[in-house]
């Protein structure tokens, strides 16, 4: 009992749950399990990828309306209404996510793929993992960052307001960019393919989480809403997602077991991408002397993906057993400790940001922040 209160109130205090934390750890054994399942008891995902419907494998597709439905529902688009309140942490998370980022992805990975690992992956796995880390670098992060911002002590309604309007900005862009940036890459991609993945990893949860909001805030209250209500269904998106993912490896257990040093190889670029992005924000927001509690989130929701709609994109776009859905897991793979340590980059340079000087002036110097 000691042990477990001790863990809650080491939970409460940094803001992330006890398997958000390992979730790196969660996807190793994830992986482990269903490639085991694929290699000798082929019969579940055999039988499993018969249900399907238009391409979308309809248990996949289940579980990740599990994961992002949740998501949907945490975000209070009414905030919206603040946008011109302080809109230069707004334009910076703008440019960052979607003129920036989903392009610097696109070069990075293709330099790496195709010129620095081209004699370790051949040309058409190479094409696949592209395509897996385009699906990454259009999708901002959404729930998440929360969580990040939490954790470098953001300014949690204008965290809201960020993660809200790039959701609504999903909407619009994803799907022309993610076009766009696999046709430069030689990838056909049929429009209306795409426009599905969107409509029912989007539209769907995104609509839906709005009425259940406003129903149970309108019935219950917001404190209820917040307090009792939503922390329910924290163990349905991590359960959802780690569900999602044995599935998955069970079909990508050929690919895994045949190509094991790819794994390593995908995760190059993706991480240096991350570190890129965030510090185009972080430093953009310095120089426009933004205070920290903004630029830290700022910075964090550009390095972080939307993981959950770039493995539902990528499964209807390619198959569950495709390489470029491969690759959208390795970004769920090293999401997590990269991230915690970006956070910690961020808590130990506060000191960088005008607004906080009083950092300074107490002689506290930004190594020991």
């Amino acid at each position: 009992m000691e042990t477990e209160k001790k863990e809650i109130d080491q939970n409460r205090m940094t803001g992330i749950s006890f398997f958000e934390r390992n979730l790196t750890l969660w996807v190793i054994l994830c992986m482990i399990s269903g490639i085991l399942i694929g290699k000798f008891l082929p019969a579940i995902p055999n039988v499993l990828a018969r249900f399907e419907y238009a391409k979308v494998s309809i248990p996949i597709a289940v579980l990740i309306w599990f994961m992002i439905y949740p998501m949907m529902m945490k975000v209070d688009f009414t905030s919206i209404k603040n946008v011109s309140k302080n809109p230069k942490g707004l334009y910076v998370t703008w440019i960052a996510n979607w003129l920036i980022k989903p392009f610097t992805m696109f070069a990075i990975a293709a330099f790496f793929f195709y010129v620095v690992f081209k004699s370790l992956i051949p040309a058409e796995l190479a094409k696949q993992y592209l395509a897996g880390a385009v699906l990454l670098g259009a999708a901002p992060c959404t729930a998440m960052v929360f969580v990040w911002s939490h954790l470098t002590r953001g300014n949690a309604a204008y965290t809201v307001v960020q993660v809200a309007t790039n959701d609504l900005i999903i909407l619009i862009a994803f799907t022309p960019i993610v076009a766009f940036l696999l046709g430069m890459g030689g990838i056909s991609i049929p429009w209306d393919t795409l426009f599905l993945s969107v409509f029912l990893f989007v539209v769907i949860p995104l609509v839906g989480g709005i009425l259940t909001r406003n129903i149970v805030i309108k019935s219950k209250g917001e404190e209820y809403f917040t307090n009792s209500f939503i922390p329910r269904f924290n163990n349905v998106t991590i359960g959802g997602l780690l569900l999602t993912l044995i599935l998955i490896f069970s079909f990508q257990g050929e690919v895994i077991l045949n190509n094991p040093l790819h794994i390593a190889l995908i995760a190059v670029p993706l991480i240096i991408q991350t570190f890129l992005i965030f510090f185009i924000s972080y430093d953009a927001c310095r120089r426009l002397k933004l205070s920290h509690d903004i630029s830290a989130p700022a910075g964090m929701i550009g390095a972080s993906n939307f993981f959950e709609l770039s493995v539902a994109v990528a499964i209807t776009l390619f198959g569950a057993s495709s390489p470029a859905v491969l690759a959208t897991i390795v970004g769920v793979l090293v999401e997590v400790p990269v991230m915690l340590f970006l956070v910690r980059i961020a808590n130990r340079t506060k000191c960088w940001f005008p607004a906080d000087k009083n950092h300074l002036d107490k002689g506290i110097s930004c190594s020991n922040v």
